[in-house]
């Protein structure tokens, strides 16, 4: 736009220009000031016949041009109107041995190629760093800021691996569509890069209109987005940088807006953070942890724990294995901050192999009717290698197959594709068992169970918290039961933490149960000791479930 010769501006949906080129401020000059109405410089648009011309264009008809020169009395003149993603563009041509009407078009049409995202119809990166210097220059007084919210899509990758790039790209056009929604008079959306936006604000009372912006987008982001008839549920995160006290330069303030970001992921995301300098250590201990997670695995600091599963009245039937970094400096690093990292740098391959075999080497050890449960992250299930991987460990090892419980979670099951079903029924044919986790949250499509040779469900602890009191909850809880139960699949409630849901789940003929009530996850050293007592352990238990009123 600094560059152009040609009179371009641009208004948005309540016809106020949002930025044009230095030439047309050259010729109208102090009228052409961001926020003016588009009638302040084409007086024309208010006569009928040219107004109806514009407002088709406006509503998203095809662009037009309109000759303004039979109306103004000035020089012959026109303008080239087409609509844009925030409202329309004008091109405006002077009798000056100017293009034709369609070189005029030829020309806008590549404009808006060369700035625009063509997947989307958002503003494009290009366009983006433009306008975000244009927003830095415009800053005047001390009261006078410009906030910069960078946007990112949770779990999009997942989404896209399970169902497909053309899936992917659909959500990617849905979610524009949600953002744009979203926007009021000063704020402009841009697709960055991949599943990344942005918006930049200007004109505003600020910290308070971007956070309620940021509100308004993570609110737009918690119903779920039907593609190809399946809901799918994609939150996003929310980084927020304000200039100038945040950076006077772009690079500064996108740093800032990243930093915040990140830290708005590490919150547990479908959340927005406003950047402060002690991001900036968080940003570096996340480094160090990075590159000290690459080399945890030999130097043995990797463990696992294990907590019981129990099935009532009495009985431990099994472990589930827990993974676990001590790190020689920080101390205890909960698997939520360096599971995601491990994801990311492609290390869930190596880390998983380890975990599984190292669970089926102490189940060794543990009486033979007792099984062992691994979770499996969704870069594991679909790296094409785990059924090969599972049949070597347990050849290697020597457990029998059956005492060896797989659990997956529903986002690596968004498709019934081919080398879904097959791993599944080759996991199956091999005699290991499949537990779907976490059911009740994100999709709990039905035909997951139709289609899958599923051997437990287990329900969530979000739906067994409040299990005594909340009485939609225990009805939840009770059909899925039931449904399973009819489908011939056993059900695992987890997060059981008192008497009282022990003994609703109980009555309510759950198969088997999980909490620390029953058992805190145990070092490896410590289970066998907990196998001894536990016939007097769980006796205890099961007479405090049968006291609780």
């Amino acid at each position: 736009m600094a560059n152009t010769a040609d009179l371009v501006s641009f208004y948005d949906r309540d016809f106020r220009l949002t930025h044009c080129a230095a030439t047309l401020k050259g010729v109208y000059g102090s009228v052409a000031a961001v926020g003016a109405a588009i009638w302040e410089i084409y007086p024309a648009f208010l006569l009928a016949r040219h107004r109806d011309e514009f407002l088709r264009v406006f509503q998203g008809g095809p662009p037009a041009n309109v000759d303004l020169s039979r109306s103004s009395g000035e020089a012959p003149r026109s303008v080239f109107v087409f609509s844009t993603a925030n409202g329309v563009g004008i091109i405006e041509s002077r009798e000056q041995g100017g293009r034709s009407a369609a070189e005029e078009q030829e020309h806008v049409v590549l404009l808006h190629q060369a700035t625009h995202d063509v997947l989307t119809g958002l503003q494009n990166r290009r366009r983006f760093g433009e306008r975000l210097q244009q927003a830095l220059a415009a800053i005047g007084g001390p009261r006078s800021k410009a906030a910069l919210l960078q946007i990112d899509l949770d779990d999009f990758k997942a989404v896209n691996d399970t169902l497909g790039h053309g899936a992917g790209d659909t959500l990617l056009q849905l979610a524009a569509g949600r953002i744009r929604d979203a926007l009021q008079e000063g704020e402009s959306a841009y697709r960055y890069a991949g599943d990344e936006f942005a918006v930049i604000q200007l004109g505003k009372e600020q910290p308070a209109e971007a956070e309620r912006l940021a509100g308004s987008l993570i609110d737009a982001f918690k119903q779920p987005f039907v593609i190809n008839g399946i809901p799918v549920f994609v939150g996003s995160s929310i980084g927020i940088a304000f200039a100038p006290e945040h950076g006077t330069d772009g690079e500064q303030l996108m740093k800032a807006a990243d930093i915040a970001l990140y830290a708005a992921k590490t919150d547990g995301r479908g959340c927005a953070r406003t950047f402060n300098r002690s991001m900036l250590l968080l940003l570096e201990q996340r480094e160090n942890l990075r590159r000290s997670l690459r080399t945890a695995l030999e130097r043995g600091e990797l463990y696992l724990e294990y907590q019981p599963l129990v099935r009532p009245p009495s009985s431990v039937v099994g472990f589930e294995a827990l993974l676990r970094w001590r790190h020689p400096e920080i101390g205890i690093i909960p698997p939520s901050v360096f599971i995601p990292i491990a994801e990311g740098d492609g290390l869930m391959d190596e880390i998983g192999r380890w975990v599984i075999e190292e669970a089926c080497r102490q189940a060794l050890s543990w009486p033979a009717s007792l099984t062992v449960a691994v979770n499996l992250s969704p870069a594991q299930f679909l790296s094409g290698s785990l059924t090969d991987t599972v049949a070597q460990i347990i050849d290697d090892v020597g457990i029998r197959a059956e005492r060896l419980e797989l659990e997956i979670t529903e986002t690596v099951l968004l498709e019934k594709t081919i080398d879904n079903i097959d791993t599944l029924n080759t996991l199956n044919v091999l005699g290991i068992r499949i537990s779907l986790d976490d059911f009740g949250t994100y999709y709990s499509s039905l035909s997951y169970l139709k289609n899958f040779p599923f051997d437990t469900l287990k329900i969530d602890k979000y739906f067994i918290a409040d299990l005594e009191t909340d009485r939609k909850g225990q009805t939840i809880v009770r059909s899925i039961i039931n449904l399973a139960h009819g489908l011939g699949i056993s059900v695992t409630a987890e997060g059981v933490e008192n008497s009282a849901q022990a003994k609703w789940l109980i009555k309510e003929n759950c198969d088997c149960l999980q909490g620390h009530f029953l058992g805190r996850p145990l070092g490896a050293e410590a289970v066998g000791e907990f196998i001894q007592r536990s016939p007097l352990r769980m006796g205890r238990a099961m007479e405090e479930t049968n006291g609780a009123g």
